[in-house]
């Protein structure tokens, strides 16, 4: 009698099987650094936008009231208001010409040591003049 040349459909499963294990784990990895990168983008908008609102400071000697933080008020500093990668608003605050508070909301549980800690909330990355 001759023996077939092939794999069984146990071997078969079981490298599938394998398969399976490895690209769930390659894939936790690679959400891990989407939401570093996402993050890294939210705290390089905030300091953008921070730069151009201390660039209407010395323009107007003060900062946007909150109403007034818009794309037409702002686009002599800034050529378009950044958006969050996942559409969660950034905030924006000011109630008075002298002081003002920019927050995004970060997925990590790593918040830079820069942070003016200006809105309360565990995952709030906040700056401020």
């Amino acid at each position: 009698m001759q023996k077939q040349k092939g794999f069984t459909l146990i071997e078969l499963l079981v490298v599938i099987a394998i398969i399976g294990i490895l690209s769930s784990v390659v894939m936790a990895s690679l959400n891990s650094a989407r939401e570093k990168a996402r993050d890294a983008k939210r705290i390089a908008d905030l300091q953008q936008m921070q730069l151009a609102l201390e660039m209407y400071y010395d323009d107007n000697s003060g900062y946007p009231l909150t109403a007034a933080f818009t794309a037409a008020n702002m686009a002599d500093y800034l050529p378009a208001i950044p958006t969050d990668p996942l559409n969660v608003a950034y905030v924006y605050t000011a109630t008075v010409a002298t002081d003002y508070c920019l927050s995004a909301t970060i997925e990590g549980t790593n918040i830079p040591d820069n942070d003016a800690d200006c809105l309360a909330g565990a995952q709030i990355y906040s700056v401020a003049p």
